[in-house]
């Protein structure tokens, strides 16, 4: 006798899902969204939960009814004989998903279809199975939706995505039906009967090479599992038909394995490529498939191929930051690489750009609209031929040579420029390049081995793709030209949107990478955040600080990641005290004055609002800075800060912290601050240090910041 199965899949997927299933030997093949009603027998429901590539659950519907309240769904539960699909000695569990019909969240409703199994068979015998939510003996599925219900069991378990092989997992991995379903769209399975060569340039953890692997080696993606819901079903309780499916299945992978194809997987990342290792080995693919750490930009030269074949790949949607444009950066990047080196390759990229292939600026012949989760994606197809460029321009063509000569001949002149200056000065953090040319409108700093590259946004007259181009040709260059590693270089955009221009959210990664200013170490983070840490053209601020610290108590206000405090404590200031509204600086700044060997009661820590603390009157200290946001408007603050129209209060505030002979160190990178002194004179003696405190690495901008030394007028000594 036939049963009515149900299959879910990914959306986008259910016309493969549905050609694999007629492949299978299922009868009466009806897609629907979500998935694929079939007929069949107990052997076919094996075959599908053993052999499917793209179906995420196998469903046997028992029973579907209306609702009006949680009542009716009880009755109808009750009503289902489940005597005949589980024992009283087995386990079970409730998946329960929509609401509706006075049920509100899907927790009742799993509950009261649970009280439902329960009470029938408490009931009939007295006692009841007892539930396990982790792998039961029977999982039963419940769907409400427009009154509807519809109660099946779950034969396969958990869902069929998950082969059993992968043991590390990345970033947002790609699940393991989403990858087949695009090895089957690409033509992989044709490709690899015919002995063609794979390969993945951005491979993570593998999801794709495996699949990949399992289609060209016969291998049954379920092969791998230890557990189905099916297994405990009491039709079922007779295990032969299933060793059999299997022990077949084993069979059928070994002969396959004979006949593998040239596999590979590349990736920047040292730990994807070890997890992928890991992954694959689990798979049966130990040493069949050759993973490889090679950055992007080495795409070609090593690829090391015999035969053209199937690139496929699924490039990140950003680079490190998850930033728009860095994503575009990165596809456009890909896009250069592979039509110069695999026009003769069948290439397919996956992407959750919104244009992606205007960021890899090539045309796709035609594209497939998927879901990545709830992210709508594109399958884009390139057969092996000379691709058509999207934007090539003679203009553009021409002028990218001459316009790139120019930035790299910048950064080699800055570079020699700078060199002996940061060797003499003990320097390893610097500004190597501020926008010196408009048309590369950017910052370049140097963190030891690192570079950080924050992107000025371009004027409005500037076309965004043009300057989007130049920002891409420049980042490609950089590190050839820094001798640093591709994955050293930490690039951060802007973008427009509401309220102008804005930098995007960045990943939370807390990887910090110590640097060196002089005697002195600090932890900066390259990736988190805009700022990186350390601002590097306040390095003379910092070292006045230190000059007139010498047996002096210390006050840094708005205090950040207390750099200058460990200047301070480095100029033996007596004691130190560091305040700011960030828990997160504050922490920084603890861990800043640990890393050079600041310890003890001497340097204390305070979260605090530093406007109303000093108003508030207090201790008093011996030299205090004074470096405040231009503005802020910050939750936990009693009332926002505009710096120019209230930094006379500020100032004068600052006179009752600070003692007679005190010193104040004011300074702002606010480029339109303008200081009212005649309002401070009666009070304070003013001595401008802007151009003193200007490092030579800051030398072409010297509005940058502004500093200012103040000391108390005899008469206003206290």
């Amino acid at each position: 006798m036939n049963l009515v199965f149900f299959a879910t899949s990914p959306q986008g997927t259910e016309p493969l899902l549905a050609k694999e299933l007629k492949t299978l030997g299922a009868a009466r093949i009806r897609p629907a969204q979500g998935g694929v009603s079939f007929e069949g027998s107990l052997t076919l429901a094996c075959l599908v939960c053993l052999w499917s590539r793209i179906a995420s659950r196998l469903l046997l519907p028992l029973e579907r009814f209306v609702i009006e309240t949680p009542e009716d769904l009880y009755a109808g539960a009750t009503a289902i004989p489940w005597e005949d699909h589980l024992r009283l000695s087995d386990t079970f569990a409730v998946d329960f998903f929509g609401t509706g019909q006075g049920i509100r969240h899907t927790n009742f409703g799993g509950l009261r279809v649970k009280d439902a199994i329960a009470d029938r068979f408490r009931n009939q015998t007295g006692s009841r199975p007892s539930v396990r939510l982790q792998r039961p003996e029977v999982r039963v599925h419940c769907r409400l939706r427009d009154k509807k219900v519809m109660i099946a069991l779950d034969l396969s378990g958990e869902s069929l995505h998950r082969r059993g092989y992968r043991l590390q997992s990345g970033e947002a991995p790609l699940k393991e039906n989403l990858a087949a379903a695009i090895l089957m769209l690409a033509g992989w399975p044709e490709m690899a009967t015919d002995g063609k060569s794979f390969l993945d340039p951005m491979c993570g953890t593998g999801a794709l090479a495996i699949e990949a692997a399992l289609m060209a080696a016969d291998g049954a993606p379920g092969l791998g599992r230890d557990y189905y819901g099916f297994t405990g079903w009491v039709p079922m309780s007779d295990p032969s038909l299933w060793n059999r499916c299997r022990q077949e299945a084993k069979e059928r992978f070994q002969a396959g394995l004979k006949h593998l194809p040239q596999m590979v997987g590349l990736d920047a990342d040292p730990k994807a490529v070890n997890a992928a290792k890991i992954n694959a080995a689990q798979a049966g693919f130990h040493d069949r498939i050759r993973f490889d750490c090679q950055p992007l930009e080495h795409l070609g030269k090593e690829s090391g191929q015999a035969r053209p074949g199937l690139l496929v790949t699924n490039p990140p949607y950003g680079i490190r930051l998850g930033l728009a444009d860095a994503a575009t950066i990165l596809h456009q990047r890909l896009g250069d690489l592979v039509r110069r080196h695999f026009f003769d390759w069948y290439c397919a990229i996956f992407s959750g750009l919104e244009s992606p292939d205007q960021a890899l600026g090539w045309v796709a012949q035609h594209k497939d609209e998927l879901k990545n989760g709830s992210l709508s994606c594109h399958l884009l197809h390139y057969p092996p031929e000379k691709p058509n460029l999207a934007h090539a321009t003679p203009e553009k063509d021409e002028g990218k040579p001459v316009e790139i000569e120019g930035f790299v001949n910048r950064l080699l002149k800055n570079k020699k420029r700078l060199d002996g200056w940061c060797r003499q000065s003990g320097i390893s953090c610097y500004r190597l390049y501020d926008a010196d040319l408009p048309e590369f409108a950017m910052a370049i700093d140097c963190y030891a081995a690192s570079i950080h590259v924050q992107e000025y946004l371009p004027p409005k007259t500037i076309d965004p793709q043009k300057a989007g181009e130049r920002l891409r040709r420049a980042v490609e260059v950089i590190p050839k030209i820094l001798n640093v590693s591709p994955e050293s270089v930490f690039l951060k955009t802007r973008m427009r949107g509401q309220g102008g221009a804005r930098y995007g959210v960045f990943q939370r990664k807390d990887e910090f990478l110590e640097v060196r200013e002089g005697d002195l170490r600090f932890l900066v983070n390259l990736e988190d955040r805009l700022d990186t840490g350390l601002f590097l053209d306040y390095r003379q601020v910092r070292a006045l600080v230190k000059k007139h610290a010498y047996g002096r108590r210390f006050l840094n206000l708005f205090g950040y990641t207390g750099t200058a405090t460990v200047y301070a404590a480095a100029g033996e200031a007596a004691a130190t005290l560091t305040m700011d509204m960030s828990n997160l600086y504050l922490d920084w700044a603890k861990k800043n004055m640990r890393l050079n060997g600041f310890t003890g009661q001497n340097h204390q820590y305070l979260r605090e609002d530093c406007v109303q603390w000093l108003e508030n009157g207090g201790d008093r200290f011996d030299l205090i800075l004074l470096d405040p946001p231009s503005f802020s408007n910050s939750k936990g603050i009693a009332k926002p800060l505009n710096l120019q129209s209230d930094h006379v209060d500020l100032i004068q505030h600052v006179a009752r912290r600070l003692t007679s002979d005190g010193i104040l160190l004011f300074s702002t990178n606010f480029q339109r601050f303008k200081l009212d002194e005649s309002a401070l004179q009666p009070t304070w003696n003013i001595q401008d240090l802007s151009r003193q405190t200007l490092p030579l690495d800051f030398a072409r901008n010297p509005k940058i910041h502004r500093c200012w030394m103040l000391t108390l007028k005899q008469k206003n000594r206290v």
